[in-house]
């Protein structure tokens, strides 16, 4: 069960999210949203731990169907950095991308280089109308580089 000191204030902001993106609101929902708004790039084993320790018990399948759901309902993000487990994000719809340590994994957001989405552009388009671009930058984190 949810304990009172879990909920939040903006659990109400959470669940209007849910509703606006017409999904219904659910536990596991909430807490897979709650747990992303707090830190992201998460795997889908780290959020299903985090989530256990909020309701006590949930499925990994539970789990991958909430974030299957929230992400196709562009509440959520989904990376695949090389090497990696899929990546979980809340931050969506800014064609922001990311840096990946090479040496042990952190992730951190990198705003879109240039203005407005795509802020990059290919030199040949294929004849594609291009209205996203996704870049990964790869390199030593400080902590790695200390």
């Amino acid at each position: 069960m949810v304990q009172t000191q879990d909920r939040t204030p903006h659990d109400a902001t959470l669940a209007s999210a849910l509703r606006s993106a017409g999904l219904r609101v659910t536990a596991p929902r909430l807490a897979v949203l709650a747990e992303l708004r707090r830190g992201s790039h998460r795997t889908a084993d780290q959020l299903t731990a985090a989530v256990r320790a909020r309701l006590g018990s949930v499925s990994v399948q539970a789990v991958y169907d909430v974030l299957a759901a929230l992400t196709a309902a562009g509440l959520l993000r989904r990376i695949e950095p090389a090497g990696s487990a899929a990546l979980y994000e809340a931050r969506t719809g800014d064609n922001h991308h990311h840096i990946v340590c090479r040496a042990c994994g952190a992730v951190a957001d990198v705003d879109c280089v240039v203005g407005e989405p795509p802020c990059i552009t290919p030199a040949d388009a294929s004849g594609f109308l291009i209205d996203e671009a996704e870049v990964t930058f790869w390199g030593i984190c400080p902590s790695c580089a200390a």
